[in-house]
This record gives C-alpha cells, structure tokens and sequence, in this order.
C-alpha cells in the first residue's frame, strides 16, 4: 500500500509517498479503507523526532481518519459494522497510508452529516478537547472555559463542544483575523494575543469569579497568567507547550490559595481500553450533535496524501484555522 514516511526525522521536506506493506489485522480490529485523514500538531512533533509512537503502534503518522470497512477481525462483535460502512476512527498511528487497521472500539459510524473530509478530521481533535475539558477539567453548563489557540483543530472543536453544553468560552488566536473567525464559530469572547493583553481581557470578562478550565498548549510562558485568571478550584490542563516546557519560578501560595490544579495530559500513550470507552462515552454525550452534524469540524484546506509535506508547512506556519486534511482519494 501507499504511505506517508520518512528516514530520519527533520522538516516537512523529508516526507515522502513510499509502497510499504499493509498491516495485519488482529482479531479484535477492523482494516478500513482511507478516504481522508486529519493533520494534527503530534504528527509534526513526531517528524521532528520528539514524539515517538508508543508500544506497538504503527511508526507511520496520522491520529485519525475516515474511510470504508474493508475486513473485520473474528473477534469484533457481530453485528456492529459491515463490510463497506463509513466510519471514522480515532488511531495511535497510520493515518498517513491506504490502509489502516484499529481496534473495533476506536470507530464509530461517520454521521451522514458530514463529509469525508470533516469526518476525517474529527476524532482527535474532538476527542482530546472533549477528555480534557470535561473529563479532566471537569467543566459543565455555566461555567466558562479559556482556550488557548483557539484556531487550532483542537481549539476549534473545543470551542463548538462548549457551545453544545452551555459553556461560555474565552480564546486567544494570533491574528485579528483568527479572532474573528473564533467569534464567528461560537467563541463568547477572544483575544489576539500577539496585539492585546489577553490576560487582562480575560479577568475582566470572567468577573467576578475567572474561568473554571484552562486548555493550554503554550507551556511555560503563561503559567502565571492563566493561574490569575483562574477561579478557585480550577484548573489548568497542558496539552502541549509550544513555546517552551521549563518554568523558573511557580508560586505555590497561588496553587494554595485558590486550591487550583495543574493536569499534564497526553491521549496518544493511553492505552485501548481507556480510548475505547473515551469513544463509546464521548458518542454517548454528543450523540445529538453528530447525528445532526453540529460538531462538523472546520476545514481549513484539502491535500492529496503525496503532498502531505505542504501540509505539515502551513501547520507549522501557523497558517491554518481549524483542520488540513489529507486524502487517498486521488492515488
């Protein structure tokens, strides 16, 4: 089959089309078909060398993907998929290829609602907003969430997760542009963090309390403001730390004070168990809305496979609002 590698990690450039063998189905996986696959940051963090897959997952990229059945495991309950349904599936690798085969609780049906292409870039994104600001965050209606990059895929479906439950939200983008456009995609209040003092702007919005949940993948450079702009009892999840991971100073009567939480959070090294039933519970919360497509994501731009190192430039560049999406559906 046709995948997406590299020999040595380094820039977009050293990705390249090869033919690589297909993977083996296990008895509890189903091999579906790739129609089209999302492009996240942990795939460019991955190429750089800084992010291996964990044990026994595929070494090729991509987190998610939608396509078709193609082969179902003996193991997989009876009745609940067949051969040629579309699904969409949330992966520890191999996005990036033709084929991939994933453990049968890690699919879900794709909502008729969406498109190949939206329903490719669903899963991660959705499901790492949706464990770290409810599961772990522990965030409910009336209460108001701050998320940081709030143009990513991640950011994005953050802020459409919160719409659907009620939750008022509070983001920062890097251009007036992305402001806008987080505004119009149902963000309460956001904040160009490159031209305005987001902090300010945020403890002036959350009167009189703060926010309940910071999802942060900045790191370092704003612990101390997202701890000002918190209520007591909140927290702050770490997704990421772009910007850098080392913090020289942490003022713990800040922590005391307001009783907060400081949560690092990875989904990739979860194990089966714990995405399987991450997916069947997140299916469960928001059956109404994939149903009715009103947790589409945004696309920001289609690429065919073979130009995946064009994908991972604009991401890197910061250049995209919402998903880049790969597609097999020209090889």
């Amino acid at each position: 089959m046709k995948a997406i590698t590299f020999d040595a990690p380094g820039e977009p450039s050293v990705l390249k089309l090869t033919t690589v063998d297909a993977p083996q189905l296990k008895p509890h996986e189903i091999r579906i078909k790739m129609k089209s696959a999302g492009v996240n940051r942990a795939d460019c963090t991955q190429r750089e060398g800084n992010y291996p897959p964990p044990a026994g997952a595929s070494p090729i990229l991509g987190l998610e993907c939608c396509g078709t059945v193609q082969e179902i495991g003996a193991e997989v309950p009876a009745g609940s998929f067949k051969v040629g349904e579309r699904v969409m599936a949330l992966l520890s690798g191999g996005g990036y290829a033709e084929e991939v085969c994933i453990d049968a609780g890690c699919v879900l049906h794709a909502p008729e609602a969406l498109s190949d292409h939206e329903a490719g870039g669903l899963m991660e994104a959705t499901l790492t907003a949706y464990l770290n600001i409810f599961e772990i965050g522990g965030a409910r209606s009336g209460q108001m969430v701050l998320i940081h990059g709030g143009g990513s895929g991640v950011g994005t479906q953050a802020i459409a997760l919160c719409k659907a439950q009620g939750i008022r939200t509070l983001v920062t983008a890097g251009s007036d542009e992305k402001v806008q456009q987080c505004l119009k995609h149902g963000a309460t209040w956001a904040f160009n963090y490159k031209t305005e003092d987001w902090a300010g702007n945020v403890k002036l919005s959350a009167k009189p309390a703060g926010v309940h949940v910071v999802l942060d993948c900045v790191g370092a450079p704003y612990l101390a403001k997202n701890l000002d702009c918190l209520a007591p009892d909140g927290c702050i999840v770490y997704i990421s730390a772009l910007a850098g991971a080392i913090v020289k100073e942490l003022d713990l009567w800040v922590l005391m004070r307001k009783r907060l939480r400081l949560i690092g959070s990875t989904m990739r090294s979860r194990s089966v168990a714990f995405k399987a039933a991450l997916v069947r519970k997140f299916a469960e919360d928001f059956k109404t809305e994939l149903r009715r497509g009103e947790l589409r994501p945004v696309v920001d731009k289609v690429y065919p496979l073979e130009s995946a190192e064009s994908a991972h430039a604009r991401m890197q560049a910061g250049r995209n609002f919402g998903k880049i999406i790969l597609t097999t559906t020209l090889l």
